[in-house]
């Protein structure tokens, strides 16, 4: 890039726990969804991976926030900074010093309410966009894994993201049927805090949370030859305030997120039940699409595929597949019906 360029294209996949822009066909920023504000001015002290650093470990004059709970906005002054700030990374690593415009699509959730969406455009005009266009997920998930969605045949995506599951049937350019829970990643997080405190009487921050989902989570109490090592767990006791170390293994994190998992396969149920007949033979020959963080979730493929009788296949990068759909869909903008203005 010059010096000077006069619209910017990006695609934007603005997520409860990451947001990942993409430009020119590349991710130029996957950093999570954290902004850091100094409480006396709310200037922006932080914003991303670096933000995230610092969250629960603040003094009192900086707050982090997470400006989006259950896949929408809560926070709407913390997401215009971080939308800002993230949009000023690509300008320093593309080293361009002046655009006049940007050209948006943002994926978000299905289930959004009009105000949901305009709280969403709005914060994406705030922060410098001219031209803004809206995207449910699991169509831009359903471009990102490489469906043909304008096709007459029946395609299901089900998108596990860290506020909301969005469960739709896609076919002729539209959402057949849709399910948007606010039960995912979020969800199984709490669980593990909770079950933490409860059986092992040891307090766990949300990010340690976290780290122990990502190291031994799992939706199946056998893994078999795939299963994690126990992870060990540091904490002060609830009660003494001692230090303690825990180790736990995964078949404790598939019995305590078990509930939050009964949750999702039952709107996968739900949105089955009022997909036509056509649509569902469809899907029972080319299975259902698993896409999103919570696709990563060991052994969830399997145990869905178990219970609900049809072939589950997860993304072949499904952290990225919803930014990579609205890739796809701003090089598309005047052919693709449903991006909405």
């Amino acid at each position: 890039m010059g010096l000077f360029s006069f619209t910017r294209e990006i695609a934007m996949d603005l997520g409860t726990a990451n947001t990942i822009i993409m430009c020119n066909d590349k991710i130029v920023v996957d950093e999570s969804s954290v902004v850091a504000l100094d409480r006396r001015t709310d200037r922006m002290i932080a914003v991303g991976d670096k933000a995230k650093l610092m969250y629960e470990k603040t003094n009192d004059n900086i707050r982090t926030v997470r400006p989006l709970r259950d896949g929408v906005i809560a926070d709407f002054y913390a997401c215009e900074q971080m939308i800002r700030g993230l949009i000023k990374m690509i300008n320093k690593r593309n080293n361009s010093l002046f655009f006049q415009s940007l050209r948006m699509v943002i994926g978000v959730p299905s289930g959004s309410t009009e105000v949901e969406l305009r709280a969403v455009r709005d914060s994406a005009e705030h922060a410098g966009g001219r031209d803004v266009y809206l995207l449910f997920e699991p169509m831009a998930a359903a471009l990102g894994i490489g469906l043909d969605v304008e096709a007459p045949i029946g395609n299901m995506i089900v998108d596990i993201g860290g506020g909301s599951t969005e469960i739709a049937v896609i076919s002729m350019g539209g959402l057949v049927s849709n399910n948007s829970i606010r039960i995912a990643g979020d969800d199984l997080t709490f669980d593990i805090q909770e079950y933490m405190s409860r059986q092992h009487n040891v307090k766990v921050s949300e990010r340690m949370a976290e780290r122990i989902k990502i190291n031994v989570g799992a939706a199946l109490v056998d893994l078999g030859e795939d299963a994690p090592e126990d992870y060990e767990v540091y904490g002060p006791n609830r009660i003494s305030a001692l230090p303690m170390e825990v180790r736990v293994c995964y078949q404790e994190i598939a019995h305590c997120i078990d509930k939050s998992i009964l949750k999702i396969e039952a709107a996968v149920l739900s949105a089955l039940e009022k997909t036509p007949p056509e649509l569902y033979a469809d899907i029972v020959h080319n299975g259902i699409y698993l896409s999103g963080g919570g696709a990563l979730l060991r052994g969830l493929d399997k145990r869905l595929t178990d219970k609900i009788n049809i072939p589950f296949h997860i993304a072949d990068d499904p952290l990225h597949s919803v930014a990579k759909g609205a890739g796809i869909a701003l090089k598309n903008v005047d052919r693709f019906s449903f991006l909405m203005r």
